[in-house]
């Protein structure tokens, strides 16, 4: 593993470091993520999440049958639910919620409509949408519990990537995820001093590792290595920690993706702060996607794990130490270059004074600048813009 240059700035007592929350980008993705997650989704441990959607890649199995052949009927136990009988299936199949839909879809039939009605009515029509479906072939993946469910029905060429594959390559990394390694569930933030614990215990509602029937969702965090790039105006350090997330769905409910970043907190309800330089991969779940998996996504997890922060470290000293802009006009003129419009130009200049005391001079300051206007937009291709424009401006500088 590749030895991490990380300066050692000073801790702040024993509980954590003091952090600047006012600069670059606010992501909420995360939140999104703990906001939404019952405890039965919660894990505290890569270990318990891994054993958790492994065992259910274990009892599934995948087919490919003919659509016209699916049979549906109400259930003989329970004549408000649908069955399924599957060509080569020894007993019915009971659709899940999430496949239900799935299999409507695929039909050009409405699924809230059919939710609502009588299980034999249902029946009739899903029937008929198969038997005249065009699509000669469906994917299944099924799974043996008390009885058999039928968790995704998708084109014959889709190309499933297992939960387990990735919680797997991020074990390879982070161990648990509770510090065993470098890689960690996340600490909190106390808003009232401005500093970041990373020393707090994994529950169910610190934990960042959450997996549901249709899906999987990791956080981690590199943060007690703190990562000195520079100095804010007060002269003390401006801290940085390493972390990524990382998500992937084997049912089709989404892609596979990997984000990576550089932030300086995350608060109690997992908001990310002061992100600087996010890179985001995903992988849809095409015909290759698996192999794609092993040769794109895993690597890249790695590649970032193990790397040096020291370009990250440079790039954020060239932006610093890029002067752009002397006077007023010089200022207005560097952004109106770049698009932004006379109102936002103003803005962002008197967002930098505001909140460094001196009016915006290197390519850093812009930057700054710019990811703090772009937190307030409420619309997000809006934001995403702005954010797009101050990361060419960073990567240019270094």
């Amino acid at each position: 593993m590749t030895q991490m240059e990380i300066q050692a700035p000073s801790r702040i007592g024993t509980n954590g470091y003091k952090v600047d929350l006012s600069r670059a980008q606010r992501i909420g993705r995360v939140s999104s993520e703990w906001f939404n997650r019952p405890p039965d989704e919660r894990y505290l441990s890569l270990a318990d999440l891994n054993n958790s959607v492994k065992r259910r890649s274990e009892r599934s199995r995948t087919r490919i049958v003919e659509s016209e052949a699916i049979r549906v009927e109400a259930s003989h136990d329970n004549p408000e639910r649908l069955r399924l009988m599957l060509p080569g299936a020894g007993a019915p199949v009971a659709p899940t919620h999430w496949s239900f839909g799935q299999l409507a879809s695929l039909v050009g039939a409405p699924a809230n409509y059919l939710r609502q009605l009588p299980a034999p009515l249902a029946a009739i029509n899903l029937q008929f949408g198969l038997t005249s479906h065009r699509a000669e072939q469906v994917k299944t993946l099924e799974i043996d519990r008390d009885r058999v469910e039928l968790r995704a029905v998708t084109g014959p060429d889709y190309g499933r990537i297992f939960d387990s594959y990735l919680v797997e390559a991020v074990r390879k990394i982070a161990g648990d995820g509770t510090g065993d390694t470098r890689w960690k569930v996340p600490g909190v933030l106390d808003w009232s001093s401005g500093v970041y614990n990373p020393n707090v215990d994994v529950s169910k509602d610190t934990t960042t590792l959450y997996a549901s029937d249709r899906d999987v969702f990791i956080f981690l965090v590199d943060d007690l290595n703190p990562i000195e790039a520079g100095k804010l105006p007060n002269g003390e350090p401006d801290l940085y920690f390493r972390g990524f997330y990382c998500w992937n769905s084997e049912v089709g409910a989404r892609s596979l993706g990997i984000a990576s970043f550089y932030l300086r907190a995350v608060c109690q309800n997992r908001n990310l702060w002061g992100v600087e330089d996010f890179e985001e991969i995903t992988i849809r779940h095409s015909k290759f996607a698996p192999q794609r998996f092993a040769r794109e996504a895993e690597p890249a997890l790695i590649q970032f794990a193990e790397s040096s922060p020291m370009p990250f470290i440079n790039g954020i000293k060239a932006a610093r130490e890029r002067i752009v802009a002397r006077d007023d006009e010089d200022r207005a003129e560097f952004l109106r270059k770049r698009g932004f419009s006379r109102a936002e130009t103003t803005r962002i200049i008197d967002t930098v004074l505001l909140e460094e005391g001196r009016p915006p001079e290197s390519i850093f300051d812009f930057v700054q600048g710019i990811t703090r206007i772009a937190r307030d937009k409420q619309h997000q291709d809006v934001r995403l813009d702005m954010e797009g424009k101050a990361k060419k401006l960073l990567d240019r500088a270094s």
